[in-house]
């Protein structure tokens, strides 16, 4: 269901965009004339600090986000804000009215001009993808506080707001496997929630529910989520589902306290012909290839991850296995990741490897696993039966066999379900520990 923007927000996307062509064709006017050799003096326009609300165009309508700008020692500090969730920009630049936000571990860039009082920002996202496929969308921001979503001039009903409280199955027209949705919100109608699969989860939501009309969306430089749902009568949620600028989607749920997602630990199947320390990849330290079974990968409990720098997911999770790593080294855990990217050149992906690996601060070896193509994926991971999603992460004991496999992950925007799957793999390491401990005594 695609609904209609107020007429104040249509005049102002009309202003911006006029705003922007003007700015475009202006200098080409002077450029071409020749009688003007010293370009007048500009005072180029100052940042305006603190909240701004942004937004990505989308074929839903508006997807809009957070940012907050603050000054920083070296220029600016910008963040992306998505409800509680607060992601650091790791290159800003402004020059010349023009700000650059550039997420280059995404492979990801916001370019947008400075209106003339700091206060407005009008340009373009642009994210490399799989295959040389491009995202390209709108950007417009505004200085202030504003509602993520325009609110309506009806009063909120905390009758119907509790309706929203809990949790929710879910069913997605592309999908035949249910999801599991988890939503909440305020006396002001502000809302937030995530929507959990067996791959993962749709991290940080942020929006509103109004008049029985939910809507939430998700920026964080790789994704871009639009959710646009009503409440029926009887208290079942109907809508759509928007993913940048290419996937749309009809969902539908209804309250149930008892869903839930098959067993991560569930999914993935390994060939127990196959050994672990038979596979070989490329090694970005060493510039050569590397087999799994080599000593400086060795470890009487070993886990073999399989991601990519281009996932969220993967981003959630590497945290956590940094800290296992750093919890359970000296007592003879080791880690490997690989790394499947969307670039088959290796000098991209060991760019990107590298650019990973220092955002998260990572202690264990990573590994050029090879494309982001799942078929290709479990071609060259050819121990399991199917790459079905990442992150994977293999446990494998002091023998060298695969004894569990956790397909997915459910990250930080799950709260307690997040903090369940920690400590089973806490657990499963503890116990895979103790048990090759037992074998030496």
């Amino acid at each position: 269901m695609v609904h209609r923007v107020g007429l104040g927000l249509v005049r102002s996307r009309f202003h911006r965009r006029l705003t922007r062509f003007a700015t475009m064709l202006i200098p080409a006017l002077l450029l071409a004339m020749p009688c003007l050799q010293t370009p007048p003096i500009v005072d180029l326009p100052a940042i305006e600090l603190g909240h701004w609300r942004a937004e990505l165009e989308s074929p839903g309508g508006a997807l809009p986000f957070g940012l907050d700008v603050q000054s920083a020692k070296d220029g600016l500090a910008v963040w992306i804000v998505n409800g509680s969730e607060r992601i650091q920009i790791p290159n800003v630049k402004l020059r010349a009215g023009m700000l650059t936000l550039d997420m280059d571990h995404y492979q990801s860039r916001i370019t947008a001009k400075l209106d003339e009082d700091g206060r407005g920002l009008t340009g373009t996202w642009r994210k490399a993808g799989a295959k040389k496929q491009q995202t390209e969308m709108e950007f417009f921001a505004e200085w202030g506080d504003a509602p993520r979503f325009p609110a309506d001039e009806e009063a909120i009903d905390p009758g119907q707001t509790r309706k929203l409280e809990g949790r929710w199955l879910v069913r997605f027209s592309s999908s035949e496997e249910p999801a599991v949705g988890v939503f909440s919100a305020g006396k002001d109608g502000r809302a937030t929630g995530t929507f959990l699969t067996s791959l993962g989860d749709y991290r940080f939501l942020a929006g509103s529910f109004r008049s029985g009309r939910l809507r939430l969306s998700c920026f964080d430089g790789a994704h871009a989520f639009l959710f646009d749902a009503l409440m029926s009568e009887a208290g079942y949620l109907r809508g759509d589902f928007w993913s940048r600028d290419t996937w749309h989607e009809s969902w539908s749920a209804e309250l149930n306290s008892e869903a839930k997602l098959s067993d991560p630990f569930g999914l993935s199947v390994w060939n127990d012909k196959v050994s672990v320390d038979s596979l070989s990849f490329f090694n970005p330290d060493t510039m050569e290839m590397a087999s799994l079974g080599d000593k400086e990968f060795a470890g009487p409990v070993r886990l073999i991850q399989l991601f990519g720098t281009w996932c969220p997911n993967c981003h959630d999770e590497a945290p956590f296995l940094s800290e296992l790593w750093r919890t359970y080294h000296d007592q003879g855990l080791q880690i490997v990741g690989l790394a499947f990217e969307h670039s088959a050149s290796k000098k991209i992906a060991i760019t990107q490897i590298r650019r990973f690996s220092e955002k998260h601060a990572i202690p264990y070896p990573v590994l050029v696993g090879g494309t982001s193509d799942k078929k290709e994926a479990t071609d060259s991971f050819r121990g399991l039966k199917e790459v079905i999603a990442y992150p994977t992460v293999l446990f494998v004991d002091s023998t060298g066999r695969v004894r569990k496999i956790h397909t997915g992950f459910t990250g930080p925007a799950a709260g307690a379900l997040h903090e369940r799957e920690k400590e089973r793999f806490h657990e499963l390491i503890r116990d895979l520990l103790e048990e090759a401990a037992s074998k030496k005594r």
